[in-house]
């Protein structure tokens, strides 16, 4: 595909994405992930842990990025921006969906 990585690690990683090969496998509910980081945070879902604590209020998440989307609800922040209509959002798949209203334009 033409990308290109510093670290052997992350393309590997990245091959997997074209490959569809998913090695590491829950060992509770046999679900299988492409990165073990992946598997890491699923397996949290077995056993409730949520270690990313919100500052504004008392809710948890079992990965960062999870967490990072929730404080935009406290912040406001709305990264996402339509070229079309200049529209912003707080996360990237509500844009996506959104520019589907312009494909009539």
């Amino acid at each position: 595909c033409g990308k290109s990585f510093s670290q052997a690690a992350n393309l590997t990683a990245h091959k997997r994405v074209h490959t569809g090969e998913r090695p590491f496998t829950c060992p509770v509910c046999s679900r299988r992930f492409s990165q073990s980081s992946s598997l890491v945070t699923h397996r949290r879902t077995h056993t409730n842990e949520r270690p990313y604590q919100c500052n504004h209020c008392d809710k948890k998440f079992t990965d960062s990025s999870t967490l990072t989307k929730h404080l935009r609800t406290h912040t406001g922040q709305k990264p996402y921006c339509c070229d079309v209509c200049f529209m912003r959002f707080t996360q990237s798949g509500n844009l996506h969906r959104h520019m589907k209203t312009h494909k009539s334009l």
